[in-house]
């Protein structure tokens, strides 16, 4: 199964690569981080997916639904890192959804959610 490139084309951005490194830049997979991660950093997770099937041959694109979600100190940061991500990837795909903004009560985290439509070809 294919992907889609998000972290490619994030870890290629530099206004993405200012707020969240280089080497490693800290946007992670599967919505999960690594444990005492330096903040901001971003997570994301396939949240659906499918082949664009024909009649007559193989599927020759695969479209992915992902959802990101970015976790800071400040609510600025959270904001400014959903921004550089939205931009980094906004000529490649589709945000297809602006999701909630909250602050987790127990890791005193800002967090910013959004969804993406990637068409990614075989």
């Amino acid at each position: 199964m294919n992907t889609a490139p998000i972290f490619a084309v994030c870890a290629a951005d530099a206004a993405v690569i200012a707020l969240l490194g280089a080497q490693p830049t800290r946007l992670y997979p599967f919505g999960e981080a690594p444990e005492g991660v330096i903040k901001p950093y971003a997570v994301w997770q396939l949240l659906t997916g499918s082949p664009d099937n024909y009649l007559s041959g193989r599927p020759d694109i695969d479209g992915y639904t992902l959802q990101v979600d970015v976790y800071a100190t400040t609510a600025g940061d959270a904001r400014a890192v959903t921004q550089a991500i939205a931009r980094a990837i906004e000529l490649k795909a589709n945000i297809t959804r602006w999701g909630g903004e909250t602050k987790d009560t127990a890791t005193k985290l800002y967090r910013s959610s959004f969804d993406i439509d990637w068409l990614v070809p075989r």
